[in-house]
């Protein structure tokens, strides 16, 4: 069976093609980006990936003709464009209208939960993009799910941010809406359930776990798991955008996804019905389990897939393409050399660099300016990483993007998504035994430029204790 997967470097398709590929299908994965797509990792002879943007259908015709089915999991709740709905309404026509040209039988839809009459921006662009999709020529099949509940999930990675470094909380009344939290796992098997199954087509299903909880009740059973004695106080005065301030402070997300979450927990999610539960016999994950199994995989170093990966500043897209070629002209240069007596202990700090193990040198100075640009809208140093050791091209790096890693070359290259007056790109390169280490800067204008020489002089010291650390024996 041939089936196409959109959203291919998100963070449930990133959980969901392992599953289909273990079932001995053909996935045909597509992206705005190859070079974000590591496929290294999945059989070769089961994958193709297309270059494609869904928001130009003259790009769209690189979709294979004999596809038996297709999922859909394209989101925009991140996007700091304040016209997304009517994007979202785009990308789903064009989607539709190019699947309407093949043989395309089911297209399943993960959508969300739009129960309550009053629906968020959000939640009612989900319902939009589902009548959208409903109108073509095939049988949609359409999930709709609230809170998800896995290592690396946005839902997961706030709570964990709230619980773990707030021992009180002053929080908002939002707290008190009720939603239907719902282990990954449980998600996944519905996605891949429903595949073909006839008695799902032209229907929708609301998908939930066990229990029907309040934010509070989750944050406080989060806390009870990692033993933690927490304490939550709602307060009735906090305003939709000091809620928002207040979530993108304390968490790792960006404003604008702080406005849709708020505006979005405001709203009750609760199924109406269980019928798919039954018709598929999944057992349900109850949410503390869900919450022990996600840590489950952080501490192995299992994480397939963050929400972190998809949030970036905007930046990529350009295409790595267009940015992994360091410009050389009207840029501003750190270069630092050290001879290496054991290129390889080097080259494994290199990959294990930022999130928990810091950046070798000037710690409080880094976490100084992931504040700074956290209180100017960037997206701060609390990203981290998706793995300790591990580091794919598109992945997101604290305040930087991956743009190209590999490690048997021994090449690593960043591209800074904190606010500048300008570009940044940070390259480690390890040739011949000894270890290059370059920061460029490409100025925007004069602020651009007072911005590089007034950082002149932590630049000095800063990246110069970075490659002696990186370099020293151990």
């Amino acid at each position: 069976m041939k089936v196409l997967l959109t959203g291919a470097t998100g963070y449930i398709a990133q959980r969901l093609l392992p599953v289909l590929l273990d079932a001995g299908h053909t996935v045909v994965c597509c992206v705005r980006d190859k070079r974000r797509f590591d496929t290294a990792k999945f059989p070769e002879e089961q994958l193709e990936v297309i270059e494609l943007d869904f928001l130009k259908p003259s790009t769209l015709e690189v979709i294979p003709d004999d596809i038996d089915a297709a999922y859909y999991l394209i989101h925009s709740m991140a996007s700091s464009d304040d016209d997304f709905e009517s994007l979202e309404q785009k990308t789903a026509r064009n989607f539709r209208d190019q699947l309407n040209q093949t043989s395309v039988q089911q297209v399943i839809y993960l959508g969300g939960i739009v129960n309550s009459e009053e629906l968020s921006k959000h939640l009612r662009s989900r319902k939009q993009v589902e009548e959208v999709l409903s109108e073509g020529h095939y049988h949609l099949t359409t999930l709709r799910a609230g809170i998800i509940v896995g290592s690396g999930s946005a839902s997961f990675e706030i709570i964990r941010d709230l619980v773990e470094k707030l021992p009180v909380m002053l929080a908002p009344k939002w707290l008190n809406t009720e939603a239907q939290p719902i282990a990954i796992r449980n998600v996944i098997a519905y996605l891949n359930g429903v595949l073909l199954k006839g008695t799902t087509y032209d229907q929708s299903f609301d998908i939930g776990g066990p229990e029907i909880l309040t934010y509070k009740e989750m944050l406080l059973a989060f806390a009870k798991v990692r033993n933690l004695k927490r304490r939550i106080i709602t307060v009735p005065v906090m305003s939709p955008r000091l809620s928002s301030y207040w979530l993108y402070f304390v968490t790792s997300t960006s404003y604008q996804l702080a406005v849709n979450l708020v505006n979005s927990m405001k709203v009750k999610v609760v199924c109406s019905d269980n019928r798919l539960q039954e018709l598929l016999d999944v057992k349900l994950i109850p949410y503390e389990k869900a919450i022990k199994l996600a840590f489950d995989k952080v501490e192995q170093q299992e994480v397939l897939s963050s929400w972190t990966d998809a949030m970036s500043s905007g930046v990529l897209e350009k295409g790595i393409p267009n940015l992994v070629e360091v410009p050389t002209y009207g840029c501003f240069k750190d270069k630092q050399t050290h001879k290496l007596d054991n290129p390889q202990e080097a080259l494994d700090r290199i990959w294990s660099i930022g999130g928990k193990t810091g950046w070798y040198y000037g710690n409080k100075l880094w976490a100084l300016r992931g504040l700074l640009d956290k209180m100017v809208g960037g997206v701060g140093l609390r990203r981290g990483r998706k793995s300790n050791h591990r580091i794919s091209a598109g992945d997101s790096l604290d305040f930087w993007r991956v743009l190209y890693a590999d490690k048997e070359e021994q090449r690593l290259l960043l591209y800074a998504e904190m606010k500048l007056p300008g570009e940044a790109w940070l390259e480690f390169n390890i040739i011949d035994s000894v270890l290059h280490q370059t920061a460029t800067f490409r100025p925007l204008g004069v602020w651009g430029r007072l911005y590089w020489y007034a950082l002149l002089p932590i630049h000095a010291f800063i990246f110069k204790g970075m490659i002696n650390n990186i370099a020293k024996p151990s």
